[in-house]
């Protein structure tokens, strides 16, 4: 692949961004006028979870690179737009996989370069607090959500908790509610969530459920890249509504 200039890849607000090591509270600041729920809390809780590493002064301060910087602001578009779970982020990153944004901050397609939530790795599992957290959410839509099976957390050693992809979902329905969209409304998407796993479990189903570990492998790579096709259809025929929509 050819190598892209630098001044081709910056973003508009490039010009204006310090090239010197940044301290957390200046790279939260950076981030804010896109990321409105961006916040020295949960920067760290990413480094918590290995997907960043800045440099540590000898007084244990944190010091961030612009590599830094960039890495994170991936790391935030597929948790927003994307509602990637942190497990394949921090997967495809460590594969070294351009994911989620070309040059000048361009969305590349998302059935392109997209594989589908991995379904068979092992979970990080967060309690009610963690997911407030980091969502922004009010625990009484977490509740409403749970009330119509959008979000299913389990019991696991007397306590409630939820898993990562939970945690997107709270997310995605909190932005939804800041326009008047509410639990009950998303039940349309859980309809069809169920509709498509239906269909996924027909076509596959016998093969997954194989004590053959190879069959039961090749199912499993199977089933990403048909979630994968079917999540891009799904995009591809609200596009054309929307256009319509508008007009166009």
């Amino acid at each position: 692949m050819a190598s892209v200039p630098d001044s081709a890849r910056r973003t508009p607000d490039s010009a204006s961004r310090p090239r010197k090591a940044l301290t957390i509270g200046a790279v939260c600041k950076i981030l804010q006028s896109e990321f409105d729920d961006v916040s020295i809390s949960k920067i760290r809780y990413l480094e918590d979870q290995k997907l960043l590493n800045p440099r540590r002064t000898s007084g244990g301060y944190r010091l961030y690179s612009q590599s830094d910087v960039e890495r994170l602001r991936t790391i935030l578009r597929l948790q927003r737009d994307e509602f990637l779970p942190l497990r394949v982020i921090r997967q495809e990153l460590a594969a070294g996989n351009d994911i989620g944004f070309g040059g000048e901050g361009e969305r590349k397609p998302a059935g392109a370069v997209r594989r589908a939530i991995l379904v068979d790795t092992s979970r990080t599992y967060l309690s009610l607090e963690e997911i407030v957290e980091e969502t922004g959410a009010r625990e009484e839509l977490v509740s409403e959500l749970e009330g119509f099976g959008i979000v299913q957390p389990e019991k696991r050693d007397g306590r409630t908790v939820y898993d990562e992809t939970d945690r997107e979902i709270v997310r995605a329905a909190n932005e939804l509610s800041r326009v008047g969209v509410g639990a009950r409304n998303l039940r349309i998407f859980r309809s069809s969530a169920d509709r498509e796993a239906q269909l996924l479990e027909a076509l596959l189903g016998p093969s997954l459920r194989s004590r053959n570990p190879e069959r039961r492998k090749e199912a499993l790579q199977s089933l990403e890249s048909l979630a994968a096709t079917v999540s891009h259809l799904k995009h591809l025929l609200l596009v054309r509504d929307l256009r319509r929509l508008a007009g166009e």
